[in-house]
């Protein structure tokens, strides 16, 4: 079982910054994907980045693209999402995910979800 903690979250005016960090603890697996969803008040759980095991290779969908960045920190088993240039739309949940050996990019491939850390973005 592994745990995922999210921390960073908060409120920021448009166009500002914001680092998401996600620390795992538990036992893992010699390898495995991480990245981030999130989540609106009515809306689905939407993908926004993910990232390998070596760090070499990341992915993110066209709404973040640019302006988000995922980086993994393997001997603190941590990963940082950073988040600029943030507009009020960003806001929302956001989810630390795991997934044992491979990557993602849909909320049902996941194996385990952090508890969420609310981003807030002002207009």
């Amino acid at each position: 079982q592994v745990q995922l903690v999210e921390s960073g979250g908060g409120l920021v005016q448009a166009g500002g910054s914001l680092r998401l960090s996600c620390v795992a603890s538990g036992r893992t697996f010699s390898g495995y994907g991480m990245g981030w969803f999130r989540q609106a008040p009515g809306k689905e759980r939407e993908f926004v980045a993910r990232i390998n095991l070596s760090g070499g290779s990341t992915y993110y969908p066209d709404s973040v693209k640019g302006r988000f960045t995922l980086s993994r920190d393997n001997a603190n088993n941590t990963v940082y999402l950073q988040m600029n240039s943030l507009k009020p739309e960003d806001t929302a949940v956001y989810y630390c995910a795991a997934r044992h050996f491979w990557a993602f990019t849909k909320a049902a491939e996941v194996d385990y979800w952090g508890q969420g850390t609310q981003v807030t973005v002002s207009s």
